[in-house]
C-alpha cells in the first residue's frame, strides 16, 4: 500500500548578515549540510534590511531558526525578537563577544539579554577577534598602510578564525544540547598584536608597525576626523580589556566541532596565499 502522506519540507535556517564575514560561512556550513538555507541581506534574493521592518516578517515567515548578527554599533530591536517568536521562530542563535560586561559593551548585553527572554531556544556565541579582521575586516587597511594603532599593549588575545565561529554557530543552530548555553569561542593560542602582526608579515613578506598606546590611538582617531567622545569611550573600554589580563583559549571549538581550532600562522599563510596583502611589502 502507498503512503500517500504529504511530506512537508524542512524549515529553513535564516541566516542575516548572510554576506558578511560570518554570516556567508554560516550559510555555506549549513548547504554543505543539506539543511535549507534562506540567506538575508539587504541585496538578497530575501531582502533584509535592520532599517526597515517591512522586510522582517517576509524574511522570518517559515522559518524556525536564526543566525542572529547584528550590523557593528546597530542594537538589536526588541521588535524584531517579538515578531521571529510570532512567526514561529523556535531556535536563535546570537553572535556577541567576549568580554562584553567589562567593556561595557552595552548595545550586545542588551541584545543577549533578549535573546535569553525571548521565549524561544537559544544559544549565545561570544567570539574573540576575528582573525579575518586583518585581511577581510576592520584591520585590512592598517596592514595596508603598514601602521596599526590600537591601546591594548602587548596584552595577548585569543584570535579565533571565522570559519571556526561559524562551524560553532552551525552546531547550535542544528544540533540539540546547545540551548542556554553561552559559549566562548576562541582560537588555540593567545597572543599579543605584535605577535599576529610577525606572523602576517612573514607569511606576506610585509611589516606592519604597531603602536599599543592610548596617546597614539587617540590621535589617529582625531586625524581620522571621529569625535573624541567616541575615541574615548573606545580606549576605556579598550583599558577595561587590557586590565583583564591576556585572555586563554577555550576548547569550545574542538568540544562542538571535533576538529582543533584554527592556528593565526595557518590562517595568515592561507589569506596570504589568496593575495589579500598582495603588493605590499
Amino acid at each position: 500500500m502507498n503512503d500517500h502522506t504529504p511530506h512537508t519540507a524542512p524549515a529553513p535556517v535564516l541566516v542575516l548578515g548572510a554576506r558578511g564575514t560570518t554570516g556567508r560561512r554560516v550559510a555555506a556550513r549549513l548547504r554543505d549540510a543539506h539543511h535549507p538555507v534562506r540567506p538575508a541581506s539587504r541585496d538578497s534574493e530575501v531582502p533584509f534590511d535592520w532599517h526597515d521592518d517591512t522586510t522582517w516578517e517576509p524574511a522570518l515567515t517559515g522559518a524556525d531558526r536564526v543566525y542572529l548578527m547584528l550590523p557593528h554599533e546597530l542594537p538589536l530591536d526588541p521588535d524584531f525578537v517579538h515578531r521571529a517568536v510570532d512567526t514561529g521562530v523556535r531556535r536563535l542563535v546570537l553572535l556577541s563577544s567576549r568580554a562584553v560586561e567589562e567593556m561595557g559593551d552595552e548595545r550586545l548585553m542588551a541584545a543577549e539579554r533578549l535573546v535569553r527572554d525571548s521565549g524561544a531556544d537559544w544559544t549565545v556565541v561570544r567570539a574573540d577577534w576575528f582573525n579575518q579582521n586583518f585581511d577581510e575586516g576592520i584591520f585590512r587597511a592598517a596592514v595596508l598602510d603598514g601602521t596599526l594603532a590600537l591601546p591594548l599593549g602587548d596584552c595577548r588575545q585569543t584570535f579565533v578564525d571565522a570559519d571556526d565561529i561559524a562551524a560553532v554557530a552551525v552546531a547550535a543552530l542544528t544540533e540539540d544540547g546547545h540551548t542556554g548555553r553561552t559559549y566562548e569561542v576562541t582560537g588555540p593560542e593567545a597572543l599579543s598584536f605584535p605577535d599576529a602582526l610577525a606572523l602576517i608579515g612573514t607569511a606576506a613578506d610585509l611589516s606592519v608597525d604597531y603602536h599599543g598606546d592610548q596617546d597614539t590611538y587617540r590621535a589617529t582617531g582625531l586625524a581620522e576626523g571621529r569625535p573624541a567622545e567616541d575615541v574615548d569611550r573606545e580606549i576605556n573600554a579598550f583599558a577595561a580589556l587590557t586590565a583583564l589580563g591576556d585572555a586563554h583559549p577555550s576548547d569550545t571549538v574542538h568540544r562542538l566541532t571535533g576538529h582543533p581550532a584554527k592556528p593565526f600562522a595557518t590562517y595568515a599563510r592561507e589569506a596570504a596565499g589568496t593575495g589579500a596583502w598582495a603588493g605590499k611589502g
